[in-house]
């Protein structure tokens, strides 16, 4: 392997693949080391993603990026609710990060697949990592509405194929929470190519846009976040089953059915899907991935999910008053002074018992 590709920051992998809980501590400084002696230290690697980070050692440093992304976008979606994306029960940032396989797990599972596919997408259109680039298959055809195909399109391709060897190989087990994260990881990576841009440029004199060209860009990774959240309301409870009868029990393939369907109907490829029914998250439970509510801010005046009777659940909150005082209203005199008013502010914080 080159020198260049053996030579990477630790700190950007001692960064990504700590507990979710030390995902935002500050580092000063970033030591230089060999790949290998980084990817043997790594916790929680399976014998894939090892093998994975000795070849690419690019590929990982974008797979960090992507665990990050996902982790910020998840806790900026549940900012408001009373499970806000929190890690327990865990001291890798994949394999079952919430135990009970419930709705939050699923969404854990669908942003973190899709913050890699497009963190390595991103990586391939910058030429961060060597084996990949833009995007140009198709290149030249044209469209049914008369514009051509050209320019450097996302390599969506790169980021589904190196983001589905790198997370999917941790679900070995073969049971219905392995058959559930391998569903929420495709759904993520499939929310990443439904979510892609049409940018344009026009051609012709005096921009009469007489010929257009056209390619493929990522869009915020906030509209997938959101786009996640919406498959996220609209998740599906799924069971396995048994596929026919076989001459040994280890020979019988298990599969993902809809929870209320008699006819074995399947979720569908883009669906979240889930096991279990969510806890209510109002006390701390570690087996059920709960930090509870107490201590929580929260909303006096809001009915919604941040209010404070339903984010406190019914245990009520304490009333913490606060006096601001700053200089405002200041003025310019000939000269040369600046005289300022005193302001005050009193504010209030809610915080559940």
């Amino acid at each position: 392997m080159p020198r260049r590709h053996r030579r990477f920051f630790l700190l950007v992998l001692c960064f990504c693949f700590l507990p979710l809980s030390s995902h935002f501590r500050t580092f000063s400084t970033a030591v230089a080391f060999s790949a290998e002696i980084i990817c043997n230290n790594i916790p929680g690697l399976t014998k894939v993603q090892r093998k994975m980070c000795h070849i690419r050692p690019d590929t990982i440093v974008a797979i960090g990026d992507g665990v990050r992304m996902g982790v910020v976008e998840c806790q900026r979606q549940f900012r408001h609710r009373r499970w806000n994306c929190t890690n327990i029960g865990s001291d890798a940032v994949f394999g079952h990060v919430i135990v009970v396989g419930s709705k939050e797990a699923s969404y854990i599972y669908a942003i973190n697949s899709a913050a890699i596919t497009y963190a390595i997408t991103l990586a391939c259109s910058r030429g961060n990592i060597s084996k990949c680039g833009c995007d140009r298959t198709k290149n030249g055809l044209y469209s049914p509405s008369g514009w051509k195909w050209g320019g450097c399109s996302s390599d969506v391709r790169s980021g589904t194929k190196s983001a589905r060897k790198f997370v999917d190989s941790r679900e070995l087990e073969k049971d219905e929470r392995s058959l559930m994260n391998l569903h929420n990881n495709r759904a993520g990576r499939k929310a990443v190519i439904s979510t892609l841009l049409t940018e344009c440029k026009c051609h012709g004199v005096s921009g009469s846009c007489t010929m257009k060209t056209c390619w493929k860009t990522l869009p915020s990774f906030t509209t997938i976040g959101d786009y996640l959240m919406t498959k996220y309301h609209n998740a599906k409870r799924v069971t396995g089953y048994w596929a026919k009868k076989r001459r040994t029990f280890s020979d019988k393939p298990l599969y993902l059915r809809l929870k209320k369907s008699k006819s074995h109907r399947r979720p569908k490829p883009r669906d979240l899907v889930y096991l279990e029914n969510s806890p209510n998250y109002c006390e701390a439970d570690v087996m059920k991935g709960s930090l509870g509510t107490k201590g929580r801010k929260c909303n006096k005046t809001s009915s919604s999910t941040d209010g404070c009777d339903l984010m406190c659940c019914g245990r009520g909150y304490n009333t913490h008053q606060f006096q601001r005082t700053w200089q405002c209203n200041c003025k310019f005199h000939w000269c040369c002074y600046v005289k300022c008013e005193t302001c005050n502010e009193r504010t209030e914080e809610y915080t559940c018992k």
